[in-house]
């Protein structure tokens, strides 16, 4: 199927200057060389008129240009001859270069050089005098110089539409990152969010729940009493993270991230919300007191796993004791908390599952192992265990 190739304007524009300028100079008699077989003045204007028309074709079709262009000029050679075409001819030599393929890219310059050279020779050998140098002058500024600039100009359009590409993958990468960085950070806000208050909430949950079941005062007022306490503290912690995100919060100095000394009221913490529920928690620390501080992340994500662990216990654990154990073997802290396995006859609060996914979450980003789930206990009750190995040097923590 054809298809019509149309020039673009700055081809016509050529085109129409070259063959005015041509015209001009046939006009003024002005030719670049006389006493050929074709000696006519009119005969000049036919290779000018090709080479004006290979001029329109000298983006779109170079090669056709090229081919059309270098027949012109070799008709040219048997006329009087026209400086309009030989200008137009570099110019369709130049745009083959930098407009054709690769391949006529890498050619053209090599074939232009060897002509350019033979030529040389060729007409020193016919000629036997210094001046057939010139010719070969005349036939290099003519085609092998044109090719020459024409690499020069593609390469330097290709380098920049390199560079151009380089910057764009490179804004990508980094939209990519900053995606990345967002979701990321949106996690660790949730996980956080999470923890922080998720255990005051279904305190608060239980609580209510069996002060409007028992039709008790006495009840009551400790329900109330447990639910002002898990309200308020809850409040505090909303408001701390509140405060560490909101922009422009200097005034406010941020809290500090919690660590396992506090363990100890957050059993106590624990054992006032579930002792409605017949929860009993105790702490086993068998860590030695003079080894070595721990890392602020293992510090956080060790808390974290405990308080998560002690929010399920209060929500799910059937009555019995809820165990959290400590431990430190070599390089790996060991974090264990253990609670009776069943269902319970109490008021309950909902579960999503969030909080495992978050506890395994935060045991991955530090290049931990974590495993949780039921097994066989003592007198055929089931232990519902929640374990932790977290590594304690900063160069085995992933980043």
């Amino acid at each position: 199927m054809f298809t019509s190739i149309r020039p673009d304007r700055d081809a016509v524009a050529l085109a129409v200057s070259g063959l005015l300028g041509g015209l001009l100079l046939w006009l003024l008699g002005l030719h670049t060389q006389g006493g050929h077989p074709f000696s006519a003045p009119w005969v000049t204007l036919v290779p000018l008129t090709a080479m004006a028309a290979a001029e329109l074709l000298r983006r779109n079709a170079p090669r056709t240009a090229l081919t059309v262009g270098t027949l012109a000029l070799v008709a040219d050679q048997f006329t009087r001859g026209s400086l309009a075409t030989i200008l137009m001819f570099t110019d369709v030599m130049y745009a083959a270069v930098l407009y054709g393929t690769p391949a006529t890219a890498r050619r053209l310059p090599v074939a232009t050089l060897l002509v350019t050279v033979a030529s040389t020779i060729g007409f020193l050998a016919w000629f036997r005098k210094p001046e057939a140098l010139l010719i070969g002058l005349v036939i290099g500024l003519v085609s092998f110089i044109p090719a020459l600039t024409g690499v020069s100009v593609r390469s330097h359009r290709t380098a920049a539409d390199a560079a151009r590409l380089a910057a764009a993958q490179t804004a990508r990468l980094a939209e990519m990152d900053r995606t990345q960085a967002v979701i990321a950070e949106r996690a660790r806000m949730a996980r956080e969010l999470h923890d922080m208050v998720a255990n005051h909430l279904s305190a608060v949950a239980i609580h209510s729940t069996a002060a409007l079941s028992i039709d008790e005062p006495e009840t009551s007022r400790n329900a109330l009493k447990v639910i002002r306490e898990n309200s308020v503290e809850g409040l505090a912690e909303m408001r701390r993270l509140i405060g560490l995100l909101r922009e422009g919060g200097q005034d406010d100095a941020p809290a500090a991230a919690p660590t396992l000394a506090a363990l100890d009221t957050l059993i106590e913490q624990t054992n006032a919300n579930g002792a409605s529920g017949g929860l009993v928690c105790t702490l086993e620390d068998t860590r030695d007191p003079g080894a070595d501080a721990l890392p602020t992340p293992v510090e956080l994500a060790a808390y974290r796993i405990v308080q998560e662990s002690l929010t399920n216990a209060l929500k799910h654990a059937a009555p019995g004791p809820v165990l959290v154990r400590l431990g430190r073997s070599g390089e790996l802290l060991t974090v264990e908390v253990a609670s009776v396995f069943g269902s319970r006859t109490g008021p309950t609060a909902p579960g999503s599952g969030a909080g495992l996914v978050g506890m395994r979450e935060r045991v991955a980003l530090l290049g931990g192992t974590f495993a949780a789930g039921a097994e066989p206990g003592g007198d055929g009750a089931k232990i519902w265990r929640v374990r932790a190995e977290l590594p304690v040097r900063e160069r085995e923590m992933r980043e």
